[in-house]
């Protein structure tokens, strides 16, 4: 095992306010699901981005909802959720969630393991609530994986970053891709 080097201490941290945060955090790309949860088919659902998977075994997910939300209200009552990882196609879904409703096109939903999930979507899982972290303004809300369906069939993910949609672009290759500074720090030369 390798010994472990002193690390200088950081400078103390700059004053920034909610908004910087909010726009540094905006840099980091993210995919975009709609969360879910129900009970006597009544259904529930908000869109995030702040969602991960924690655990192969148990099989775990995480997601975070703000503690004036109502939705987390609803995962407390619930004890449980549905994730639904969105593609491309399914903007419109992630925006009515988010409160910028289409009119005249309402969202379908299908059950899974009794937990309500989006039709359609690439990725849609069932969890039961495992565990739940105060985390600020925020709950980190841990639920163990009951049931996973995958139907990407060749659609590609709904992405987020710096406040818009984003779609992949198809991977460069080419050398011309890759900044000069990578092949001289590595002792190449082209």
């Amino acid at each position: 095992m390798a010994k472990a080097e002193h690390v200088p201490q950081a400078p103390e941290a700059q004053n920034f306010s909610q908004r910087d945060f909010r726009a540094a955090m905006g840099q980091f790309a993210s995919g975009v699901v709609v969360i879910s949860t129900g009970r006597d088919a009544e259904i529930h659902a908000m869109t995030a981005n702040a969602f991960m998977s924690g655990s192969l075994a148990p099989v775990l997910v995480l997601v975070s909802v703000a503690k004036t939300a109502r939705m987390h209200g609803r995962i407390v009552s619930t004890r449980q959720y549905g994730v639904s990882v969105l593609s491309q196609s399914q903007q419109w879904v992630s925006n009515h969630f988010a409160g910028k409703a289409v009119p005249d096109r309402v969202p379908a939903f299908d059950q899974l393991a009794d937990i309500p999930v989006v039709h359609g979507a690439m990725v849609r899982l069932a969890a039961d609530l495992a565990h739940e972290y105060d985390c600020g303004d925020h709950t980190l809300f841990v639920g163990e994986v009951r049931a996973l369906e995958l139907h990407h069939d060749h659609q590609k993910p709904l992405l987020y970053y710096g406040g818009s949609y984003r779609n992949l672009a198809p991977p460069d290759w080419s050398v011309e891709s890759v900044p000069e500074i990578l092949w001289q720090d590595q002792g190449f030369s082209y």
